[in-house]
This record gives structure tokens, sequence and C-alpha cells, in this order.
């Protein structure tokens, strides 16, 4: 495995379709693609979409082929997991997708105010200990906001009760438009194809006989956000099993 890990670390500086700014540089300065993604990048003038934790890229892969309109940007730390996901895109040839291995709370480093049409966030880890790590809190929320366009639309599907119910409360909270809520996707009869998109662990949980989440929603607006003032139960969610089997 750590040979494997070492050989897709070696082979990601040489994928054009992956971008792997230090963390020092956007620290201190601008990404050197920022307002540029669209003329530099992709060559176009197609909406830019997002996904954060994007893990082995499947979901991105999969929006890019339904969507070749538009272009999607994969984001996630974890490089030995976004190889796999870059080199399906490159070897299906789809030149709308591309992957960017930064931590997400560097966003307004790497993209430009409004330059963000839409934003995913699937199955990431809810976080139940510290509310500042959720990337539906209003720490990770206000970080989208600078970069999200007017109207932009935010995405949420999670198979852990605890980050749905959080982020229902959150939302309630900030008086956020939500366009869509329910705690079990797939019996909801939501007629819509990206919905139907399962990633490998989606797969998982679903056989596992868990429900999956999914909450559509709009940040537009200006006011402060400010935490629900509500107790969440916690669920049986175990981040440290999630990638121990099937990691590769």
């Amino acid at each position: 495995m750590a040979k494997n890990k070492l050989a897709r670390f070696a082979e990601m500086e040489t994928l054009p379709n992956v971008f792997q700014p230090g963390y020092v540089a956007l620290y201190r300065e601008d990404y050197c693609f920022k307002g540029k993604w669209q003329a530099e990048v992709f060559h176009n003038t197609h909406p830019i979409v997002l996904e954060i934790g994007c893990g082995k890229g499947e979901y991105t892969v999969e929006l890019g082929k339904l969507y070749p309109e538009k272009n999607f940007i994969g984001i996630d730390i974890k490089g030995a997991r976004m190889w796999r996901g870059a080199k399906t895109a490159l070897e299906e040839g789809r030149t709308n997708v591309v992957f960017l291995r930064m931590y997400a709370e560097m966003l307004a480093s790497a993209f430009a105010p409004g330059e963000v049409s839409e934003l995913w966030i699937t199955f990431p880890d809810p976080q139940m200990a510290k509310a500042r790590k959720r990337l539906t809190g209003t720490r990770f929320l206000n970080l989208y906001r600078r970069v999200l366009a007017p109207g932009a639309v935010v995405h949420l599907k999670t198979d852990s009760p605890f980050l749905y119910a959080y982020t229902k409360e959150l939302l309630d909270a900030n008086h956020l438009e939500t366009f869509v809520c329910t705690d079990d996707l797939y019996a909801a009869g939501l007629d819509d194809e990206i919905l139907g998109i399962k990633t490998f662990y989606e797969k998982q949980w679903l056989s596992r006989g868990k429900t999956i989440k999914y909450i559509r929603f709009s940040l537009d607006g200006t006011e402060p956000l400010v935490e629900p003032q509500v107790e969440i139960e916690r669920d049986d969610y175990h981040s440290e099993t999630r990638y121990m089997v099937h990691g590769s």
C-alpha cells in the first residue's frame, strides 16, 4: 500500500488535470489561476462547479460526464485517492474535469468572488465534536459565500443523521432558502439523474441499510451566519473506519 501511494503521488505531479498549490503559497498569496480558471484552465466561459472533499473523484467525473457544458473541479487534500478520479477523467477524455489538491480552508486564495456557480459537499466527515471543522458549519459556509456567485446552489449528500439534522437546523436558524430537504433521498421520488450518481462508499452505506440524506440550498444574503442553538443527537458514524477497507 505504501509503495502504491508513493507511485500515485509521483504520477500526480505529471497529470495535466491535477493542480497542487503549496499550502504556504496559498496562505501568503493568491493562486495563479484565481479568477482565471475559465480562461486559462478550461479555455471556455462555462460555469464552474466545485466538489468539496471529492475523495476518489467519482462524483466529479460523473457530473462532468452528465454536463459537458459546465466545468468541474474536485477539491481534496488526499492525493492518493484523488489520483483515481484524475486518471479516470483523462482516460475518458473529460476536458471539463480537473482536480485541485488543497485544504478547503484556502478556497478564497484559489477562487475569486463570484467565480463559482455551484458547490457539492458529498459525504463529509460530520465532525460531531468540532463545529469548526464541519463542512456545513458557519466557518465553511462563510468561506463558500466568498467565492459563490449570486444565485449559486449548494448541495449536501450525507449518510450521517447528525450532519443532516445539524445542517437543517443551521439553515433554519439563518433563514437561508432551502429548495430540497429529505432524510431518505431514494425514497423521496426525486427524478434527478444527478442525485442518482452513487459513489463506491455510498453504495456501501446503502448496502448496510443506511438512508442517504440530501439538502439543496442557497447562501445568498449578507447577514452574519450563526450556529444553531439546539442539541443534535450524535449518530454512530466512525470516520476512522471510513476508508480502512477498499481504500485504494
